[in-house]
C-alpha cells in the first residue's frame, strides 16, 4: 500500500472508530468504561485499614471523580486524624475567595515533630557565612532530604490534586512497601494539594453542570469547552505559575513564605497540557537561565531519569527537553532554583474531564492522568532520597558559590536604589525582595559608594549574598540566551519557521518599576538598618494646622493612594496641570493635588493625617495660596478631580489575563474599585454614570454591532473616557470602530510586491528562482505583519507638556508582546503623548528582532483623541501585563483620574 494510501485508509479507520465508539455512548452510556475493577496504581503495595481512604471519606475511588477543594481539604484532614504523629497540616493563606490554603509535611513521627528544628537546621545550611564547612558536613550527615510536591496551580489543570491525595494516601496507608520505606526513611515530603481553590471550584462546578446522562468523551462537547474566564486563573483572573517574581497574588505569597522556611531542596510544581500529548519531566528545554548552578541541572536530571525508569516499567509515554525551557524566573519550577533547590515542571496529558478520545483513538480516563502524577511523584521523592547527601552538599556548597560570586563582580556586586521621585515605588521593589528571601539594608545616614553620594535612606542590596544570584537575575539590565540558542532562532526565523521562545525574555524589576538603581563593584559600608517585607511606607504631614490646604506632590504613587483615598472619603481634591511655586519659595510639580481647607469642612486636618499615614504620603500644608510661577490655585490650569464610577468590559471577547491583571492593578495597586461590565451588556446599557470605560485586551471586532458601537462613540462625546489596551486598541483604530485615528502597519520588507499578488486571474505570470532564498522570499506574504515578539522592555519617552503625563517620568520602560506596530496620530486628530525611542536605544532588556526594532522606533505607545466633550486615550501595548509593570502606574492612574478632570461631561 503507498503512503498516501496507507494515510487515507488510517484516517478512515479512525473515523470509523470514532464513529463507533460515540454510537456505544448513546446507546450504552460510559459507565461500564468507568465501573472497571479497580486498577492497582503501585502494584504489590498492601494498605493499611488504619488511613481511612477515598472511597471512606469521599464516597468514590480515587480518579472516579474530580475532586473539589472542599473534599480535598476533608481527605487530608481525615489523614491527619489517621496519623497525627506522621502528618500535618499547615494552613499558609487564604485565597481571594477565603478558601484554605494549606500544605501537608509527611514523614518519619521523630522529623513530624520537631519540624522548627529541621527549618532551623535549613536556615543554617542555607547560610555559609555563619555555618562554616565542617558544621555544614554535620548537618549535611544528619538532614534528611525534602522534596515539595505543589500541585494544581492552574484550577483546570484536575488531575495533579487527586494525584496529591493519591500521593499522601499511599506514603501513609503504605510505610514498608519498599519504594516508600525508602522515601520516608530519608525524606520529608511536603505537599502542596491545591494552589488554585478558586480556579479549581470554577472548573468543578461549571463541568459537573454541564455533564448529562453520561459523560462525553467528545472534545467539542460543552465539558470539554470551558466558558470565559475558565478555570485556569484564580479570582483575579490571574495566572499564578507567572506570579512568582511580583508576588501579587496571596496564593503566591503564602507559598513563598512557606518555601522560604524550609527550602525544600527539590521543587516539583505538576500541570497538565494538551490531551494528545504524553508527559514532559526534565530535564527542560534550553534555554537555561545563565545564573542556575550546573549541579541544579545534574540534580533534577537524576530526578528525570528516576521518572523515566519507572514510566518505563508502566508503559507510560514520556518526552524530555523539547519545551517548557528554564529562562524566565519567575515560574513555580524556576524561582526555587534561586535559593538553591533543583526544580522542574511535570505536565500531563489532559482528559480535561472524566474522559477525553485522543486523536489517535485512544480513551484517556481521569483516572489515567492521575495515576501518571502519582508515579511521578513517588518517583521524584525516591529520587530525592537515593540522593539524599548529594543534594544536601549541592545545596550548600550552591550558597557557597552564590556569596564568591557576589564578591567577585567588579561592576555589579553592591546595587544601590535611590530614593527619587517616587519613593513609594522604590519602597514597594525594596519590600518586595525582602518578602523573595534577599537581603536589604537601608541607610540611616548619607554614605558614599563608587564616586557617588548617596542620602539617607536609601537601599542598598549586596549580592554577596545566599539570595545573590536571584537578585542578579532579577536586578541585571540584560540576562542573555545562550548564543547557540539565539543562532538557532534566526535561523528558524530565516526558513520561516516558528521561534521556539516560550515566554518573556526580560524582567529586570528596576526597569519595570521605573526605579534609579546604580551599581557598584564593591561592597559598600553605611550605616544601615535591615528591610523587612512587613516594613511600611512612612508617611508625613508638615504644617498639620495649615489655614488654607494641603498640598500633595505628583509623580509619587504614594500620592495616587491619597488621592483615591480622599476621593472615596469624599474629599474635594484639585490637581494643577502645571508645576508651580508658592510665595514661601517651595516647589510642586505638575499633577501636585491641592486639599483646600474653604470646600472640605471640619476636621480636614484629621482626615489628612490619616490619610498621609494610611498611604505614606509627604503632605505640605500651607497658610497662602500666593502663587509666583505657574498657575494659581483657582486658574483654569487647575481642575478639579471628579470621584469617579470605572467600568471595564468584562467576558468574551476580552482577554480575561488582561481583564483580570488590568482590574487587579487598579483595585488592588491604585486602591478604587472598578465595575465589571459584560461586553453585551456594554452597547446596550446606559453608561451615563461612568465617567470611565476600559477595554483591555481582546477581539471586539466580531463583538459590537453598529448600533453597540454607536452606544459608546455617543457616551464617548458626551464626555466619557474610553481607555484601551493592547489588542483593544487595534479594535479602535479599526476601519468599523473608527475611535482612533492610526492605523496598525504591516511588516517593512526591502522587496516590491509581486505581479503575482496584485492579479485576479487564474493564471499569473511565470518567475525563476534561482536558489532556495528565492523560494523563501516568493513564499512571504506581500502584507505579512511584523514578527512576533515574545516579551521585551523597551525604552519609551514621555511628552512633558500634557496635562495627561503630569509628573511622569521623561523616561520609563514598557513591555513589548506581540506583533501590533501603529502609524502615530496627527495633530488633527490627537497627540503622541509616549513613543518607542529610537532604534539605537530602544531595547532595554531582553532579545528584539532587528526588523522590529528598526520599524517600532519612535512608533507610539500612548495616544489621545478628544472625541466631542469626550477622549479615547489609546495603549498601543499593555500597560498591566502580570501586574509587575509597577513603572507605568502613575501613566494609567493619570489616564483614568486626569483624563476624567478634564472631559467635560454632559449635564
Amino acid at each position: 500500500m503507498s503512503f498516501s494510501s496507507l494515510a487515507v485508509f488510517h484516517g478512515v479507520t479512525l473515523l470509523y472508530r470514532r464513529c463507533l465508539f460515540l454510537g456505544f455512548v448513546v446507546s450504552s452510556g460510559l459507565m461500564s468504561f468507568l465501573a472497571q475493577a479497580e486498577y492497582d496504581l503501585w502494584p504489590g503495595a498492601q494498605y493499611s485499614a488504619d488511613i481511612p481512604t477515598h472511597k471512606q471519606v469521599l464516597g468514590y475511588e480515587v480518579g472516579e471523580r474530580i475532586t473539589n477543594h472542599g473534599d480535598m481539604l476533608r481527605f487530608f484532614e481525615a489523614l491527619e486524624r489517621a496519623a497525627p504523629d506522621r502528618i500535618r497540616l499547615f494552613e499558609y493563606g487564604r485565597s481571594w475567595e477565603g478558601r484554605k490554603l494549606i500544605y501537608a509535611a509527611i514523614g518519619q513521627p521523630e522529623l513530624i515533630k520537631d519540624l522548627e528544628s529541621f527549618s532551623s537546621d535549613m536556615q543554617s545550611l542555607s547560610d555559609p557565612r555563619i555555618t562554616d564547612k565542617n558544621q555544614a558536613k554535620q548537618l549535611q550527615d544528619v538532614l534528611p532530604s525534602s522534596v515539595w510536591l505543589q500541585y494544581g496551580v492552574h484550577g483546570n489543570e484536575i488531575s495533579t490534586t487527586d494525584a496529591a491525595m493519591m500521593t499522601a494516601y499511599h506514603l501513609l496507608a503504605a510505610p514498608n512497601e519498599p519504594t516508600n520505606k525508602k522515601i520516608l526513611d530519608n525524606n520529608i515530603v511536603f505537599i502542596d494539594p491545591l494552589q488554585n481553590p478558586d480556579g479549581r471550584t470554577r472548573f468543578t462546578q461549571r463541568y459537573y453542570a454541564s455533564v448529562g446522562i453520561s459523560h462525553s468523551p467528545d472534545r467539542l462537547s460543552a465539558e470539554h469547552n470551558e466558558p470565559w474566564p475558565r478555570g485556569r486563573t484564580n479570582h483575579y483572573l490571574f495566572d499564578m505559575n507567572r506570579d512568582w517574581l511580583a508576588l501579587t497574588q496571596p496564593e503566591t505569597q503564602g507559598k513563598i513564605k512557606a518555601l522560604n522556611k524550609f527550602r525544600p531542596l527539590v521543587v516539583i510544581d505538576l500541570h497538565e497540557m494538551g490531551g494528545d500529548s504524553s508527559y514532559f519531566f526534565a530535564p527542560s528545554a534550553q534555554p537555561f537561565n545563565p545564573h542556575l548552578h550546573p549541579k541544579q541541572i545534574e540534580n533534577i536530571t537524576l530526578v528525570g531519569r528516576n521518572n523515566g525508569k519507572h514510566f518505563d516499567k508502566f508503559g507510560f509515554d514520556y518526552f524530555t527537553r523539547e519545551v517548557y525551557d528554564a529562562f524566565y524566573p519567575g515560574y513555580g519550577d524556576s524561582w526555587p532554583t534561586f535559593y538553591g533547590a533543583a526544580a522542574s515542571t511535570y505536565e500531563v496529558g489532559s482528559s480535561r474531564g472524566e474522559v477525553f478520545l485522543k486523536d489517535n483513538g485512544e480513551l484517556l480516563t481521569f483516572k489515567d492522568t492521575v495515576h501518571k502524577h502519582f508515579v511521578a511523584s513517588i518517583s521524584t521523592a525516591e529520587a530525592v532520597a537515593d540522593n539524599r547527601a548529594k543534594l544536601l552538599k549541592d545545596f550548600y556548597q550552591y550558597q557557597v558559590d552564590a556569596i564568591k560570586s557576589g564578591k567577585s563582580d567588579k561592576k555589579e556586586r553592591t546595587f544601590i536604589l535611590s530614593n527619587g521621585q517616587d519613593r513609594a515605588t522604590t519602597h514597594k521593589l525594596a519590600t518586595l525582595m525582602a518578602q523573595h528571601g534577599v537581603e536589604v539594608q537601608q541607610a540611616t545616614e548619607s554614605f558614599k559608594a563608587c564616586g557617588e553620594t548617596y542620602q539617607a535612606g536609601t537601599y542598598i542590596i549586596d549580592t554577596a549574598q545566599p539570595r545573590g544570584r536571584f537578585v542578579k537575575t532579577t536586578f541585571t539590565q540584560q540576562v542573555d540566551m545562550s548564543d547557540a540558542f539565539i543562532k538557532e532562532q534566526e535561523r528558524r526565523r530565516a526558513r520561516l519557521l516558528r521561534d521556539e521562545i516560550y515566554d518573556v525574555t526580560a524582567w529586570s524589576l528596576p526597569l519595570m518599576f521605573n526605579v534609579d538603581t546604580n551599581t557598584c563593584g564593591k561592597a559598600v559600608s553605611a550605616k544601615t538598618i535591615q528591610v523587612e517585607a512587613s516594613d511600611k511606607l512612612v508617611g508625613s504631614v508638615a504644617n498639620l494646622d495649615a489655614d488654607v490646604a494641603y498640598l500633595v506632590p505628583w509623580g509619587d504613587m504614594a500620592s495616587v493612594h491619597f488621592l483615591t483615598q480622599a476621593l472615596q472619603q469624599g474629599l474635594i481634591v484639585k490637581s494643577a496641570d502645571k508645576a508651580f511655586q508658592l510665595d514661601s519659595k517651595q516647589s510642586f510639580p505638575a499633577g501636585s493635588l491641592i486639599v483646600e481647607n474653604r470646600r472640605n469642612g471640619e476636621d480636614l486636618a484629621g482626615k489628612v493625617q490619616q490619610i498621609a499615614a494610611d498611604t505614606g504620603a509627604v503632605v505640605t500644608g500651607v497658610d497662602s495660596s500666593w502663587v509666583i510661577n505657574g498657575p494659581s490655585f483657582g486658574s483654569g490650569d487647575v481642575v478639579d478631580m471628579p470621584a469617579l464610577n470605572i467600568a471595564m468590559a468584562w467576558d468574551e471577547p476580552v482577554s480575561s489575563l488582561s481583564a483580570g491583571n488590568s482590574r487587579f492593578v487598579i483595585e488592588q495597586q491604585l486602591n478604587y474599585p472598578v465595575t465589571a461590565i459584560r461586553t453585551d451588556k456594554l452597547g446596550s446599557g446606559n453608561l451615563a454614570h461612568y465617567q470611565v470605560l476600559i477595554l483591555p485586551s481582546g477581539r471586539y471586532s466580531q463583538a459590537f454591532s453598529k448600533s453597540a458601537l454607536d452606544n459608546i462613540k455617543n457616551w464617548v462625546s458626551n464626555g466619557g473616557v474610553l481607555i484601551t489596551f493592547g489588542d483593544a486598541t487595534a479594535f479602535a483604530a479599526s476601519a468599523n470602530a473608527s475611535l482612533l485615528d492610526v492605523k496598525r502597519e504591516l511588516a517593512v520588507t526591502d522587496k516590491e510586491d509581486s505581479a503575482n499578488s496584485k492579479s485576479d486571474s487564474d493564471r499569473v505570470k511565470g518567475q525563476l528562482l534561482t536558489d532556495k532564498q528565492a523560494l523563501l522570499d516568493a513564499s512571504v506574504d506581500a502584507k505579512q505583519q511584523p514578527d512576533y515578539v515574545a516579551g521585551i522592555l523597551a525604552n519609551i519617552e514621555v511628552d512633558q507638556e500634557h496635562w495627561l503625563t503630569a509628573g511622569v517620568n521623561p523616561n520609563v520602560v514598557a513591555m513589548v508582546t506581540g506583533r501590533n506596530i501603529y502609524t502615530p496620530i496627527t495633530l488633527t486628530s490627537g497627540k503622541n503623548l509616549a513613543w518607542f525611542k529610537g532604534e539605537e536605544s530602544l531595547l532595554a532588556s531582553g532579545y528584539l528582532w532587528q526588523e522590529n526594532t528598526k520599524q517600532l522606533a519612535y512608533k507610539p505607545f500612548l495616544i489621545v483623541q478628544p472625541q466631542g466633550n469626550g477622549m479615547v486615550i489609546g495603549y498601543t501595548q499593555e500597560p498591566t501585563t502580570r501586574a509587575y509593570l509597577d513603572g507605568l502606574n502613575l501613566m494609567l492612574a493619570n489616564s483614568i483620574f486626569r483624563a476624567a478632570a478634564h472631559a467635560q461631561p454632559v449635564r
